[in-house]
């Protein structure tokens, strides 16, 4: 069989690695993410919830659906939607991180099933699942079109793809580079390549090409007072998110 194309970043990849022992460390290298966790987790069980017909209220909120949390890192969005009660999948290319979230997941009491691999290598594989989470990956890729192919041949049809990444302008050079990376110092110089940053219309138009079909945005917000996150219907000049279908 011949192997699956792969639109893996070794340089990106790398970035990762030597960061990996600190992604629970919630004043380590990933304290970002983990600011903004609250905030996309808000995003996507009410997205979730509204394509599945879901009560937000429920207990087990995800049961029944199979989730694949691509680029998963060491577990901050695969442990919540297993405690929802989904049946998650973590993938991750860069090898370090899965021992990493294997160990947490277990010390938490939860079932993960924690993956090095890619998804083309999953697509080729022929695992389908209900819900993609691809959450600030595809600013890393090498080819972020074929990395969306890839991503769409994964979902059942009907299945829900929620995509964050970084917009590409002077403010989010401004705000994701150098107050990120050099004035924050919340992450290490070089974590990011603002070239390789993506437009809500050029992502939109990625997934339409990719096969997807693009049904909402929107921004997510810092507010440097208050040191919260909060999504916005209006502002997605830096951070935010995308949800598309797969055609049933």
């Amino acid at each position: 069989m011949q192997a699956a194309r792969t639109t893996i970043d070794e340089a990106e990849i790398a970035k990762f690695e030597a960061m990996a022992a600190e992604w629970w460390d919630p004043n380590g290298k990933f304290k970002p993410l983990h600011m903004l966790n609250p905030c996309r987790l808000d995003y996507i069980t009410g997205q979730v919830a509204a394509e599945f017909d879901r009560d937000l209220g429920g207990a087990d909120l995800f049961a029944g659906l199979r989730i694949l949390d691509i680029g998963c890192g060491g577990g901050l969005l695969s442990e919540p939607m297993a405690r929802l009660g989904a049946d998650v999948v973590g993938a991750d290319a860069a090898m370090g991180n899965i021992p990493v979230a294997r160990i947490h997941a277990e010390h938490s009491g939860l079932t993960i099933d924690y993956r090095h691999t890619s998804a083309e290598a999953l697509a080729e594989a022929g695992e389908q699942f209900d819900v993609l989470l691809n959450m600030e990956v595809v600013e890393h890729v090498a080819d972020p079109l074929a990395f969306l192919t890839a991503c769409r041949q994964l979902l059942k049809p009907g299945g829900l793809h929620l995509c964050s990444t970084i917009n590409r302008n002077p403010k989010s050079y401004a705000m994701a580079i150098v107050g990120a990376e050099y004035v924050m110092r919340w992450l290490p110089k070089g974590t990011h390549d603002w070239r390789k940053f993506i437009t809500p219309d050029e992502l939109y138009g990625l997934l339409t090409e990719a096969g997807l079909r693009p049904v909402d945005k929107k921004g997510f917000v810092f507010n440097p007072v208050t040191w919260t996150w909060s999504l916005s219907d209006r502002d997605l000049s830096v951070n935010y998110v995308t949800a598309s279908l797969k055609p049933a």
